[in-house]
């Protein structure tokens, strides 16, 4: 860990040197205390019922000339509760691109195109507790190893993503194709986000949100490989400084429910308390299981 952030420090003193050129080091913490039926009451720190995942990450670009940009992006999880790391040092994030006009052309490890689907209308902010991945997960995991991917530039407020990922760099022997298509305007947002590996059963989901000022609307239909699918239906709105969140996603196959409730209070631009309850519907379990989480995230 020590060497990981002299040499991240070590970069990011030198961005200096490049007139077009720019490093930024980044990062969340994120701690609190949870709760959930059956256990005891907890510190935690990148856990379920935290906002988010605590991390520390290195990205940059250089300015080539002619509209044209090579970046990088490094990322990875720290733990609050110990100051460990994973075992994968840059296992959230460790890709490099091309943009420029034509678009961009990111290679590496990387949130895969149907999380960034699921992220232009999921209200909670993809947080942890969020309660479509509570639900449903991410549709074929959140992040794709070796992918290469297009994102076209941004037409009138659409924007889609091609990722693949060869069949020699997946343990299956068998080729991933991940795609989203995104429209953003003004105070509405729709995506797409579909993703399937090589003769196996594929994933969609389609969401929206709308934003009417005084509060906002979203919900997706998510239609995993297998048996589960279902929808996700929920609402925010502010009640002063607060910014109050119910999110509801419902399971159609197995009839089980799960609830989400958030209350947040901004103490700047970068930091926040919150206060969540998620409730893990029944559904085939014998029982419904309750969780509690109160924390303060920082985003530096």
């Amino acid at each position: 860990m020590k060497k990981t952030l002299i040499a991240l420090a070590a970069v990011a003193a030198t961005s200096v040197a490049f007139a077009q050129s720019s490093v930024t080091l980044y990062g969340v913490a994120d701690a609190g205390i949870s709760k959930s039926t059956g256990s005891s009451t907890t510190f935690s720190s990148s856990s379920l019922m935290n906002n988010g995942t605590s991390r520390l990450g290195v990205r940059g670009t250089e300015d080539l000339g002619g509209g044209l940009k090579a970046g990088f992006n490094f990322e990875q999880a720290v733990n609050l509760n110990s100051g460990a790391t994973d075992a994968n040092t840059f296992q959230r994030a460790a890709w490099m691109n091309l943009s420029g006009g034509f678009g961009e052309v990111r290679l590496g490890r990387t949130l895969n195109p149907t999380f960034f689907a699921r992220a232009a209308w999921e209200l909670s902010g993809t947080a942890n507790y969020s309660v479509a991945a509570s639900q449903f997960g991410y549709l074929g995991g959140a992040r794709n190893d070796s992918q290469i991917a297009y994102t076209t530039p941004n037409l009138g407020g659409f924007t889609a993503t091609l990722g693949y990922v060869l069949k020699a760099n997946r343990p299956d022997d068998k080729a991933k194709v991940d795609l989203n298509a995104i429209y953003r305007n003004g105070p509405l947002a729709v995506s797409l986000g579909y993703n399937k590996v090589q003769d196996a059963v594929k994933n969609v989901e389609l969401g929206a949100k709308y934003n009417f000022g005084a509060f906002t609307l979203g919900g997706g239909y998510i239609d995993p490989a297998g048996d589960s699918k279902g929808f996700v239906i929920g609402g925010s709105m502010a009640a002063g400084p607060v910014n109050l969140l119910l999110d509801v996603a419902r399971d159609t196959d197995a009839k089980d429910t799960n609830i989400l409730f958030e209350a947040k209070y901004p103490l700047s631009k970068r930091t926040f308390t919150y206060a969540a309850f998620l409730r893990d519907g029944k559904g085939k379990n014998p029982e419904a299981i309750n969780h509690f989480g109160l924390g303060i995230r920082h985003n530096f």
